[in-house]
């Protein structure tokens, strides 16, 4: 186990431990109460997580795995009584199988116990109890229904009422003087996971505030920091604004998808107007010259021609994408008048094997309408994490 990495306290819980396009809702600090040992033994207190297809518990003891379970496993959820500690406001559950993350604080593969098994917590607020089953049983419903489609609408429904009945807290404001200009939901995206909450712009600082307080309360962007904005498309909807407050970095600072398009145009613009020569400064023709000029490296200029086809590191459809030139990786010193130096830029990259591109092109040959001759993009989600599980940091794929 000394190849595999070990994280603190703070660490062991993250976005990436719930299912693809799941959602956090919130919160609760709690107990994981046994039925055997003694009466201090019975009790693990921990955080109690509401998702949208899971519950998840993470113990305070980071040598206590945490425990994950699916919704859909659910046989009962309800409130019920203990009498033998004299307390009340429990929540209990039955489960065939239960997943268990993270044990002696080790990153590595799952474990799960299965068999029909009954789990209690108990909330450290009772009052909170019955609010909290309540809420289990709308997402447990969702999670049985029959079609993933009335799964996503149920869920999505639940999410913007949750949304619709909270509001951005003002008390989160960095000065009192700030005059808000507009507030609405948006989620913040980052790989593999969003996550939903309110946006607020003042006349100094956007401000991104977590419905589930996670990883932070609220994140602050000062406007006067923010050095380039982009309109992005998620999931090929007009949904996307990131922004950058550094010039050159691949990372952006904030990744938001908002609900409507209007919502983020009007957002786009009100920073677009505070950032003087904004608009000008971020074209394919500005950065080609202060590349021609030398003012910014290969690298450089290539991060933003991706930045302007709509392509970030936070979304792994439309992941950063370097073009392969170079052929010549044996010479200790490249000749780059030599053409054998390149690779031959006159074909795409499936067409430069020559068995292959004869394969193609039989298939293609014998497809009935309408034909095609690749059958797969070059940059998606599995390619990209297949690359990245394999370095620390972002990568670049390659592409002709």
């Amino acid at each position: 186990k000394d190849h595999i990495a070990k994280t603190d306290r703070s660490c062991r819980f993250s976005l990436l431990l719930l299912d693809l396009e799941e959602h956090y809702f919130e919160q609760h600090t709690a107990y994981n109460l046994t039925g055997r040992g003694p009466e201090a033994n019975r009790r693990t207190s921990g955080s109690l997580k509401i998702c949208s297809k899971s519950i998840i518990f993470e113990p305070d003891d980071a040598v206590k795995p945490i425990l994950k379970i699916l919704l859909k496993d659910c046989k009962g959820i309800g409130a019920v009584e203990e009498t033998v500690l004299h307390v009340s406001g429990f929540i209990k559950k039955n489960f065939p199988q239960i997943y268990l993350i993270k044990e002696e604080n080790v990153v590595a593969p799952y474990k799960y116990e299965r068999g029909e098994k009954k789990v209690t917590f108990q909330l450290e607020v009772p009052g909170k109890t019955e609010d909290v089953v309540q809420m289990l049983l709308q997402l447990h419903r969702a999670s049985c229904l029959d079609k993933q489609g009335d799964q996503t609408a149920m869920v999505a429904a639940i999410l913007q009422s949750r949304l619709a009945r909270t509001c951005f807290d003002k008390n989160s404001f960095q000065h009192v003087t700030e005059n808000p200009h507009m507030e609405c939901v948006a989620e913040m995206v980052s790989p593999l996971v969003t996550n939903a909450g309110h946006v607020c712009i003042t006349d100094c600082n956007l401000y991104f505030q977590p419905m589930n307080s996670y990883p932070d309360l609220v994140v602050q962007i000062g406007l006067h920091s923010v050095r380039r904005i982009y309109k992005r498309r998620h999931g090929l909807r007009p949904l996307g604004l990131e922004v950058f407050c550094t010039e050159n970095d691949l990372c952006s600072d904030i990744y938001l998808m908002f609900y409507s398009t209007k919502e983020r145009d009007e957002l786009y613009y009100y920073i677009a107007t505070f950032l003087e020569n904004h608009i000008a400064e971020c074209t394919a023709e500005s950065y080609m010259l202060q590349w021609q000029r030398g003012h910014i490296s290969n690298y450089q200029y290539l991060l933003h021609l991706n930045n302007l086809a709509d392509r970030s590191v936070n979304d792994l459809s439309q992941y950063p994408v370097f073009p392969w030139v170079i052929s010549d990786y044996s010479s200790t010193q490249m000749d780059l008048l030599n053409p054998a130096s390149f690779r031959d830029l006159r074909k795409p990259i499936g067409a430069l094997n020559t068995e292959r591109l004869e394969r193609l092109l039989e298939r293609y040959r014998d497809m009935p309408e309408p034909r095609f001759m690749y059958g797969s993009h070059y940059s998606s989600p599995g390619y990209v994490l297949f690359y990245l599980v394999r370095v620390a940091g972002p990568v670049c794929l390659v592409i002709g």
